[in-house]
């Protein structure tokens, strides 16, 4: 790599490029005098590599922009390229709804205002093109309310430059920019506050969500107290202040116009079904921060000001952005931001924020959970403390989480622990084995220590817990398949170890599936019926396949068919689940993989699966195990997965049909023309080409043809398996929320004579009552985000869970019913109409309705 390269990259860094300094005067002087001896050779790769650094570093902007300023006091023409390319980039990304590159962008162009390159005036008219798009959007005649996630993004984009550049701006041209400021004030005025309910992490905060300020309305006020302190700002860097005077002597650009494109034709008011399904589009475009995640308390983070905490969110989310895949280079990014103050608190709840980001983070888990871990290495000494002060948090808390946040943070802290020897002070929870064994703290250690057992093993995990001997009623069984006839005296009784040994021969000899179907027909089912046949070939074929997941795909594809012809149906499929779970119930991985695996060879349906979830048996396993829940989401997941893997293969064959329809029209061009060309032999036109010739292009044109054919008919047939992926797509959620509505309808209280909704939740209280004489609770606050509750007599007092079973099944339910609604949201509104017929009818209990309403992001009168 060339010296100006490591030198652009590693501009602002505490780096040996630099001799290990982070002052920004030297750095750009530095860069700067190798870039311009540098500049007649390398002209073109500095221009590119610099607008790069720009998009994809743009923590670094005001110091690519000072440089750009420097280069434009030399050769002007290079400074009116960058200008150039970055507005048409943004114009670009305008109507392909690039919505980060968007962002970024516009901060550079403001950058560049800074430092001299381009006019004031030339921004306040971006500014302006973007606000009038903004207001236009949301006017009920003009406009298409239902993209208002737009329009809040245009001026998110608006006030998100404002620390960049809102001190050049109100210097340079102050009734320009309150024009702004007022412009934004109106829009401010019109625009409807973002309530989608279904988007907060912790569900208890419903209530408290609807009062607060949504992200816009929270970054509107920060700016304007960042106005009323004179624009000053602490986490944005200024160096174009310490070159002020070279740059004014610059020449100053003007941007070329830009256009924002029209909102779409708003869709039928009256029909309430559209609009939702227009709003959904939009907010897919244009994903929204609805509100800030707070996990620490405010003394935490209390000295760092509310525009310095939106500016280094900023700074953290485009780093993982743009350094997703890059770990390590993103830790310790994240570590050497050019702000003067520590951020360890706000750097867990920035991360933690997108880990637990609804509908879906911007990455896969694995992802943050890497960061994380690179984070705790590279800043040993504050930040592991910190992540633990999170978790604990998070976890006093966790009942009010949602209940696919809950999820995912099981995931993570399982994983996380898994990295560092599954150390973790454990005694400090092992009070939750006296909860009741539905309390959501319970729940959590047991379901952690279940995944952790998973990534390692049980003794193992086992050991972990010593400090916390309570807990280990709490992690699961061994691990062991429960197989009935393992011995002639088993409970199922002689005839099924005899039948079960039997099988077990015809399969080890290597019968086929014929055979053995046959043999299943005619010695089985006649004498003991299909109950005992099921149970003898389920339990008999897992036992052989039970010694790795290879003996399993190599039985599930020898015999498949023997299952498939004894379970054609879904009530069969569902006792078939049943005694797989029957055979793994003391693992739950092994449930879950092996139905997974049946799915996958289509021996089971997913419609079988959604019957046996709604079983009894596991119903009432709906509160206090996850097992139930993980069936369910793989067989979704693998469902939505056909459809997605069709679609891909749909757009792939649209594209190579168009090809084989220009090869074929090409080909068929050059043919006739070939054969039209004549000459004159004797006083007669006869062809001129050679016969050989004419034959091969006539060969290459039927080709064609048949190539194109055999595209058209490969597009039909991925299309009609399209039409029928999504059908069943359809039953599997009528059938998903028709098993929601049925058990929930049976233990939802009934709503009051009033009219007012039940309340599931209870406040809980201490389990102990504490008399007023006696002396209160002291709460310790550690550095590292722990908290006692302690005692002057030493004991610590633990809060008893006070909601009650069946309130909180009805809570972990409608959870997961909200959590489905949203994760699936795109499919599921293309089957609303059969939905809101045959589903949310008007005599469906309110609470049930309000959760997946919620999840849709859609209206109704309970939200």
């Amino acid at each position: 790599m060339s010296s100006w390269r490591t030198l652009l990259l590693r501009i602002g860094d505490r780096c040996l490029e630099y001799g290990g300094t982070t002052d920004f005067k030297e750095h750009i002087e530095t860069c700067y005098s190798v870039i311009w001896r540098e500049f007649e050779h390398s002209k073109d790769g500095i221009f590119e590599l610099l607008l790069q650094c720009a998009e994809q570093l743009p923590h670094k902007i005001p110091l690519y922009g000072v440089l750009v300023g420097l280069i434009n006091l030399e050769n002007e023409d290079f400074a009116k390229r960058v200008v150039d390319t970055t507005c048409s980039s943004l114009q670009d990304s305008l109507y392909s709804e690039n919505y980060d590159r968007i962002r970024l962008l516009l901060r550079f162009l403001t950058g560049l205002m800074c430092s001299k390159v381009i006019l004031p005036g030339s921004i306040i008219e971006a500014f302006e093109t973007l606000l009038s798009s903004a207001a236009t959007t949301v006017d009920e005649d003009a406009g298409n309310p239902s993209w208002q996630p737009r329009a809040d993004f245009y001026i998110t984009c608006i006030l998100s430059c404002l620390p960049w550049g809102g001190a050049e701006l109100i210097e340079q041209v102050p009734d320009e920019f309150d024009r702004v400021m007022i412009g934004v004030q109106s829009y401010m005025s019109i625009r409807r506050r973002t309530q989608d309910i279904g988007f907060t992490v912790f569900d208890s905060d419903e209530d408290k969500f609807l009062e607060e300020k949504d992200f816009l309305e929270d970054l509107w006020d920060r700016i304007q107290v960042l106005s009323n302190n004179g624009w000053k700002i602490d986490s944005v860097p200024t160096p174009h202040l310490s070159f002020e005077a070279q740059l004014v002597a610059g020449k100053s650009l003007c941007l070329s116009s830009i256009s924002c494109p029209e909102p779409p034709e708003p869709s039928d008011r009256h029909y309430t079904a559209l609009r939702g399904k227009e709003k959904h589009q939009a907010r897919l475009k244009y994903p929204q921060r609805i509100r800030r995640l707070n996990i620490f308390s405010s003394d935490k983070t209390e000295n760092i000001q509310p525009i310095d905490r939106f500016v280094v969110e900023e700074y953290l989310l485009d780093v993982l952005l743009f350094f997703n895949g890059c770990r390590k280079e993103c830790a310790s990014c994240m570590v050497g931001l050019p702000v003067p103050f520590r951020y360890e608190y706000l750097m867990a709840e920035t991360i933690f924020s997108q880990v637990l980001l609804l509908p879906q983070p911007p990455f896969k888990p694995i992802y943050y959970t890497l960061v994380i871990i690179d984070l705790c290495k590279a800043l040993p000494g504050a930040f592991p403390a910190v992540v633990a002060g999170a978790v604990r948090a998070l976890f006093e808390r966790i009942g009010d989480l949602d209940m696919e946040c809950r999820t995912r943070l099981i995931l993570w802290f399982s994983h996380h622990l898994s990295n560092f020897q599954y150390i973790w002070p454990w005694e400090e929870w092992a009070h939750v084995k006296d909860l009741p064994k539905w309390a959501p703290q319970r729940v959590f250690v047991q379901e952690v220590l279940e995944r952790e057992v998973r990534l390692s093993y049980w003794d193992k995990i086992k050991q972990s817990i010593e400090n916390a001997p309570a807990l280990e009623e709490l992690l699961p069984p061994r691990g062991e398949p429960n197989f009935k006839y393992s011995t002639e005296d088993s409970l199922e009784g002689l005839d099924g170890y005899t039948l079960s040994k039997e099988f077990s021969g015809m399969v080890r000899a290597r019968k086929t599936a014929r055979e053995i179907t046959s043999w299943i027909e005619e010695n089985i089912i006649p004498v003991h019926g299909f109950d005992v046949s099921l149970e003898v070939v389920i339990q008999t074929l897992l036992d052989i396949g039970s010694k790795s997941f290879t003996h399993l795909i190599t039985v599930l594809e020898r015999y498949g068919q023997v299952i498939a012809k004894l379970c054609p149906d879904h009530d069969k499929q569902a006792l078939l689940i049943d005694e797989v779970s029957s055979y793994w119930k003391n693992n739950t991985q092994m449930t879950a993989i092996t139905i997974d695996r049946m799915m996958s060879y289509r021996i089971i349906s997913n419609l079988s699966i959604v019957r046996w979830v709604f079983s009894l048996s596991n119903v009432n396993q709906f509160h206090i195990s996850d097992r139930p829940w993980e069936i369910l989401r793989n067989a979704i997941n693998k469902t939505y997965n056909r459809i997605t893997d069709l679609r891909k293969e749909i757009q792939s064959l649209d594209r190579s049909v168009l090809l084989a329809e220009e090869a074929t029209r090409k080909a068929i061009k050059e043919y006739e023309a070939a054969e039209s060309k004549l000459e004159v032999v004797d006083g007669q036109p006869v062809q001129s080409e050679k016969p050989g010739r004419l034959k091969r292009l006539k060969g290459y044109s039927e080709k064609a043809k048949d190539d194109e054919t055999s595209m058209r008919e490969s597009l039909e047939a991925k299309e009609a398996l399209l039409a029928r992926a999504v059908e069943e797509n359809k039953a599997l959620f009528l059938s998903l929320y028709k098993g929601f509505r049925d058990v929930l309808m049976e233990r939802l209280p009934p709503v009051s004579a009033d009219g007012k909704l039940p309340k599931l939740r209870i406040a809980n209280v201490d389990s102990m009552a504490v008399d007023s004489e006696e002396p209160s609770t002291m709460e310790v606050d550690h550095d590292n985000g722990r908290t006692d509750n302690s005692q002057s007599n030493g004991e610590k007092v633990f809060p008893r869970y006070s909601t009650g079973e069946q309130e909180q099944w009805c809570l972990c339910t409608l959870g997961y019913v909200k959590a489905f609604s949203r994760q699936y949201a795109s499919e599921i509104w293309a089957h609303i109409e059969a939905l809101d017929s045959q589903v949310f009818a008007e005599d469906v209990h309110p609470l049930f309705r309000k959760a997946a309403y919620a999840g849709l992001c859609r209206s109704t009168p309970e939200l």
